[in-house]
């Protein structure tokens, strides 16, 4: 049986309540020599803050970026990076600025050689954006100018808002959506290192049981040599799955899963281990409030979930906590996300509590 037909037999089972509250997981990260804090406080060069991205540098340190400015949408809005030494965040820098549009879901992502790229969206609305990159060699002291990815494109090039993915054989697989009537993922490819991207087809959605719009914004890994698997936003009240067996040059039918999504980013990694690590709005319906988040694990390639522990748990429906990012950092791993469109919140949580509370 193909690996997508397996899947789409497959029941996605959540574990409730999570295995520990918001208040002592906080304390155990802390505790365990991890970090919880905000990349700033209520002084900051920008009104409001979002999609924030993060990556870890050769030295050990940080780097966090997001788009900002008096709102959403509004022609200010630039990109900005901070930078974190392990003790402290540096005063946010704006770092990229194209023109005089709005700047949209960055993305940070390290290579097999240690350089840092970063990718951007730069368009006045999101059906008709374009995609620019810049990168390091220094560890973030310094960048290159912005250039566009794909010259010419409209809709959206490279990730939209998720970490490419490094495959088995170097290969760099980018998570990719566009927006225009039909909301659509694809995957987009490159074999060397980012100077010529290969587009995948969109994913099949007919049968998919979603309503509204579509998909958007997936998340990428890799189970076993080209056997590749994306997890993604929805309009259906869930989170959404397709999978692919030629390192996503060709993908399956687009189906649900049993996890809620309430039309807001997700992301994912798959640790050192081999545990997935997801992070998540549990919250069902289409534009559904994002006044909660969720880590939750799977140790089966995704098939179950376990709900770990409320990142945010808040009853203020108004409240928002969304559009995480995740990483495996060489303590743990690293997580950031929107907290009320105000603050960027980081967390690191170290592998050693991990484990204490998963058993092998």
């Amino acid at each position: 049986m193909p690996l997508f037909c397996l899947f789409l037999s497959s029941c996605v089972v959540l574990h409730n309540p999570p295995i520990i509250s918001t208040e002592d997981f906080i304390s155990a990260v802390q505790n365990s020599g991890g970090t919880v804090n905000y990349i700033f406080e209520d002084e900051r060069p920008f009104k409001e803050c979002h999609a924030s991205t993060i990556v870890e540098t050769a030295k050990g340190e940080m780097l966090s970026a997001w788009f900002g400015g008096t709102k959403e949408k509004n022609p200010d809005v630039a990109i900005w990076l901070s930078r974190w030494d392990g003790e402290k965040w540096n005063t946010p820098q704006k770092i990229a600025k194209v023109r005089e549009e709005a700047h949209w879901n960055p993305v940070l992502f390290k290579d097999q050689d240690n350089i840092i790229y970063l990718f951007f969206k730069v368009g006045k609305d999101v059906p008709n954006w374009s995609t620019y990159w810049m990168k390091t060699v220094d560890n973030g002291k310094t960048w290159t100018e912005p250039t566009e990815l794909v010259p010419g494109d409209i809709g959206g090039r490279g990730p939209v808002k998720n970490k490419p993915i490094i495959l088995h054989d170097g290969t760099w697989l980018a998570p990719a959506s566009t927006e225009i009537k039909v909301w659509h993922c694809f995957a987009d490819r490159t074999n060397d290192k980012g100077i010529t991207w290969i587009r995948s087809n969109d994913w099949d959605l007919e049968s998919s049981g979603i309503h509204g719009k579509g998909v958007i914004q997936p998340t990428f890994w890799e189970s076993q040599p080209n056997h590749v698997h994306a997890l993604m936003r929805s309009t259906g009240g869930c989170i959404a799955r397709c999978d692919s067996e030629d390192g996503g040059k060709t993908w399956g039918k687009v189906h649900r899963t049993d996890l809620p999504n309430n039309n807001s980013g997700i992301d994912l990694i798959k640790n050192i281990d081999g545990i997935l690590w997801l992070v998540y709005n549990p919250i069902a319906g289409n534009w559904g409030p994002r006044n909660q988040l969720m880590l939750a694990y799977s140790k089966d390639n995704g098939k179950t979930w376990v709900e770990f522990v409320y990142l945010e748990k808040d009853l203020n429906p108004t409240h928002e906590y969304s559009y995480p990012a995740i990483i495996t950092t060489r303590k743990g791993i690293g997580i950031s996300y929107t907290w009320r469109r105000e603050r960027i919140k980081f967390w690191e949580i170290p592998n050693n509590l991990l484990k204490k509370y998963i058993a092998p």
